[in-house]
């Protein structure tokens, strides 16, 4: 495109008119565009007339178009024979679509280099339209909207290369620049509004670092303020703002439908009402979505325009490092990922001039020394959570120290000693874990005494439902600690025992909570009080012997190769007093069988009270297999070697 200069003097007279024409010829590029998906549509329609029929209302209002009539007319499209159509109204639209095309070309022609071929084009495609029957064949509309250069040329190919010779002219016309954005033909606080969209964009431009994107251009166009930013450098991933009086009316385009999810996103707490979103052109590679988002600014629109620029930038090259995520965790991670840079202003330019995926790779096997397979994802060596925790780091850390302008080896080492930390922590981690989960199992077994002591009393009842509710929630909990061990043994296979350690405690912890829901059935059933008295004292030796284990667990801390004798005194002794509680728990369930026996208990009463005995032996059972299996381990790793 040639300067501002070299166009002006090329112009001459006509130069005072272009701004004008620039601006006829945006706002026909608008009603070109929704007019062909007007077309798509009622072919739609008419192909599947069963199918919900998309209203098109938004786009009508973005296009400046006031015909309501347009809103019902693909409603009158019918089948004609094998792919036709027949559209009452179509010539008409035919033939505006040409006038505005013809509208688009009349400032590229007076001062764009090349529009020789442009007017060309024009000439062989547009005839055609203007005097169009009413009606129209799939191959026509095909050939009309298509977006596939290898197809031919198109008439949407052409309003495509038009409307980017367009954006050129209007920034070689403008008459000023404020804060960045090149503007022309402001009204009266116009300006005001175009600084606030320009300080969000300016104040997170720099995330993008060198990459092109993010030029701005504002006008008044049909009465209102019109801010278009091309975001990146692909042809169809632009947004266009109008600012009524009371509203900001966002149009937004995007080739990556998810990419256009993501952009709605983050308008999440701005309460945006989003139009529904249309692929407007449905053939393979030149496809593209659009959706408008309506803001009600209550006559404030600056604070809204402001934030809209500050996300701008999170969407260059989004799909690029969407993909490099997802190489190192699932599809949902990926976005959510990138939803938080975005949040934290942080954005994901940084993480890829550092290399992307490659750059965790390579600092993954540093610290793994040789430990890691091939075809595992971050999420397989460190876990879900951990994943996620580490990729955030990475993504604030390359955005940080590249935008000091410091080197990508620094970053890099930082990634390294990060992966370190948690590989070579994670043996400690896990085991805090572990007594977490140890925590817990001393609370759902103190419930269950509790719930027993309290029959009988007044609330009772009610207080043992309270308790097997709590019980429950504490068992859910207990269930993710064994999810959450499971993922961070993976970082640490000299840790593993611990995963099967957890799994043995929380087995009690499931029989324990089956126990409390026993417990408020009981009553119900008439069992009496010498036989709760009884399952009451065995849930006691549990709670005792689940602090044992929690206790012996603690004691491991301190444990090693060198160990004070002490220490590995009271570990040995807390082993030993749980399986103390294993049999006393053996004992106090044949108690309550010989008092079932012996007493004139009906089915319902032995039923209940034989189950809870035996959820609470059973539950004995697993914490000595949970305890023998933690002392096996400590004494393996005293031995020499």
């Amino acid at each position: 495109m040639a300067g501002k200069q070299s166009i002006v003097a090329a112009l001459g007279e006509h130069a005072l008119a272009l701004p004008r024409l620039v601006d006829e010829a945006l706002a026909a590029n608008d009603r070109v565009k929704y007019r062909l998906t007007l077309l798509q549509v009622a072919r739609r329609h008419a192909d599947a007339p069963e199918e919900p029929l998309p209203q098109l209302v938004a786009e009508r209002g973005a296009a400046g178009i006031d015909d309501a009539a347009l809103d019902a007319l693909p409603r009158a499209c019918e089948r004609a024979g094998a792919g036709d159509y027949r559209l009452p109204g179509a010539g008409a639209l035919l033939a505006a679509i040409a006038a505005d095309v013809r509208t688009m070309l009349t400032p590229v022609r007076l001062a764009a280099p090349g529009a020789e071929a442009l007017v060309a084009r024009a000439d062989a495609l547009l005839p055609p339209l203007d005097a169009h029957a009413d009606g129209f064949g799939a191959a026509e509309l095909a050939g009309w909207s298509h977006g596939e250069r290898a197809k031919g040329d198109s008439v949407h190919l052409l309003v495509m290369d038009l409307h980017q010779q367009l954006n050129a002219l209007q920034r070689a016309v403008a008459t000023e620049l404020i804060d960045g954005a090149a503007v022309y033909g402001l009204a009266p606080g116009d300006a005001e509004l175009v600084r606030a969209f320009m300080r969000g964009v300016n104040r997170t431009s720099r995330l993008r670092f060198d990459h092109p994107g993010l030029g701005t251009t504002a006008t008044r166009s049909r009465g209102r303020l019109v801010i278009q930013n091309d975001i990146g450098t692909t042809d169809a991933h632009v947004v266009v703002i109008h600012v009524t009086g009371d509203a900001v009316i966002v149009t937004y385009t995007d080739v990556h439908l998810q990419r256009l999810l993501f952009f709605q996103s983050l308008f999440a707490d701005q309460a945006v009402d989003w139009a529904d979103t249309r692929l407007v052109q449905d053939h393979g590679d030149g496809s593209y979505h659009v959706t408008v988002g309506h803001h009600a600014t209550a006559g404030d629109a600056a604070a809204f325009l402001e934030f809209l620029g500050s996300r701008l930038v999170f969407l260059i090259d989004w799909n690029r490092a969407r993909k490099q995520l997802r190489q190192l965790v699932g599809k949902e991670h990926a976005v959510e990922l990138l939803g938080w840079a975005a949040a934290h202003e942080l954005g994901h330019m940084g993480f890829l001039r550092l290399g992307g995926a490659q750059a965790v790779f390579d600092a993954l096997d540093y610290a793994a020394r040789g430990r890691g397979r091939f075809g595992q994802t971050l999420e397989d060596v460190l876990g879900g959570e951990r994943a996620l925790k580490f990729l955030q780091f990475a993504l604030k850390r390359a955005a940080h120290e590249q935008l000091a302008g410091r080197g990508d080896s620094l970053v890099q080492d930082e990634l390294r000693a990060e992966l370190l930390r948690h590989l070579r922590g994670s043996g400690q981690s896990v085991l805090d874990l572990v007594c977490e989960h140890a925590g817990l199992v001393v609370e759902i077994a103190g419930g269950v005494r509790d719930a027993l002591a309290g029959l009988g009393r007044p609330g009772g009842q009610a207080g043992a439902e309270r308790l097997a509710a709590r019980c429950k929630r504490w068992e859910s909990d207990a269930d993710r600690l064994v999810n959450e061990v499971r993922d961070a043994t993976r970082t640490a296979p000299e840790t593993a025992y611990l995963q099967e350690l957890v799994q043995r405690a929380d087995d009690v912890a499931d029989d324990l909570e089956e126990t409390a829901f026993l417990v408020t059935l009981l009553e119900r059933a008439g069992v009496g009080a010498a036989l709760r008295e009884a399952l009451a004292t065995l849930a006691a030796r549990l709670v005792a012997g689940s602090q044992e284990l929690v206790k012996a667990l603690e004691t491991v801390r301190a444990i090693g190769p060198t160990a004070a004798r002490e220490d590995l005194r009271d570990f040995l002794e807390a082993i030993h007093r749980i399986g103390r509680v294993e049999h006393d728990t053996d004992e106090l369930q044949r108690r309550v069988a010989a008092e079932l026996a012996g007493g004139s208990a009906g089915p319902r009463e032995i039923h209940l009270a034989a189950e809870s005995a035996a959820a609470l032996e059973l539950a004995g059972d697993h914490l000595q297999h949970a305890a023998l299996l933690l002392r096996d381990r400590v004494l393996a790793q005293l031995a020499p070697r």
